[in-house]
């Protein structure tokens, strides 16, 4: 009698015993969604791929609003656009290359995601590293003597992104910034004339729907006088796509000129600016 006892008490307890171990494993995933995409705005965040994915980006910024409806408030000066493609080697580390109509401007880097923020904040942020390298491909053979080699034209980035999932609705991000160009020549489509050039990037998510949210993003320079980037807008998921809709004060979108290629007065100068984000899974996700 005394072992049906103790055999029922243990055949009791086993669910909850389970309860218990689901509730702990919920307790220290990690939080995802701390962005809708690997891009908010013009700047990249600490939102992963899944191994094997692949996420393709277009970017477009158009020319300033003051142009009025003379200019279609811009749409008639013409868009810089950005191609994008960033695969998946794991679900930590990713390989990108983009490409820029502004100086036909071809960039390389990577992200590798150290650290993700955890439910019970046993790790309270995400932390994501980018490095990378670029070439301006403009044909500047007019210049004869003076065209610019490889090495000229080339230039580097880096960014650090600390972010947190706040609540269901607010997500930031801080990103310290860099660019370096080994030659800042004044025939490029920037506006500094020094080698290396520091900010620091903010981003911010609140949710309005479940589907949509609205965003922020504001570069301030550290090491010029340079005026400040500053970009509001949209986030919409539809259809397995991201779309961002937004207004920034820079045409520029790769990461080397979003630091040097300058910005209009904010709130007069605001230029139309819109991305797509897709991402496909390309095989296995490996997990």
């Amino acid at each position: 009698m005394k072992f049906r006892f103790i055999l029922f008490i243990f055949f009791l307890s086993q669910p909850a015993m389970a309860q218990l171990e689901r509730k702990l494993a919920t307790e220290s995933q990690e939080v995802d969604l701390i962005f809708h995409a690997p891009r908010h705005i013009n700047l990249l965040t600490v939102e992963p791929l899944d191994k094997n994915t692949l996420h393709f980006a277009i970017m477009h910024t158009f020319g300033p609003l003051d142009g009025g409806v003379q200019n279609l408030f811009g749409l008639d000066n013409g868009a810089n656009i950005q191609f994008s493609f960033e695969y998946a080697l794991s679900d930590k580390f990713s390989l990108a290359t983009s490409r820029s109509s502004r100086d036909k401007f071809y960039n390389l880097y990577g992200r590798y995601h150290l650290l993700k923020q955890t439910q019970d904040n046993q790790m309270p942020f995400s932390l994501s590293l980018m490095g990378g390298a670029g070439v301006n491909s403009s044909d500047y053979t007019f210049l004869q003597n003076e065209n610019p080699n490889f090495y000229e034209r080339t230039s580097y980035a880096a960014q650090i992104m600390f972010a947190r999932k706040f609540s269901d609705k607010l997500s930031i991000q801080v990103s310290p910034m860099m660019a370096y160009f080994n030659d800042p020549n004044p025939i490029y489509f920037i506006e500094g004339d020094q080698n290396l050039y520091l900010a620091l990037g903010f981003s911010g998510k609140y949710k309005i729907t479940g589907k949509s949210s609205l965003t922020l993003q504001y570069i301030p320079n550290l090491n010029n006088d340079l005026r400040n980037n500053l970009g509001v807008g949209i986030d919409v998921e539809a259809g397995g796509h991201v779309f961002q809709m937004y207004f920034v004060t820079s045409q520029a979108l790769n990461e080397q000129y979003l630091l040097a290629a300058g910005n209009g007065r904010i709130g007069e100068e605001f230029r139309i600016g819109f991305n797509v984000n897709r991402v496909f899974a390309t095989g296995r996700k490996g997990r």
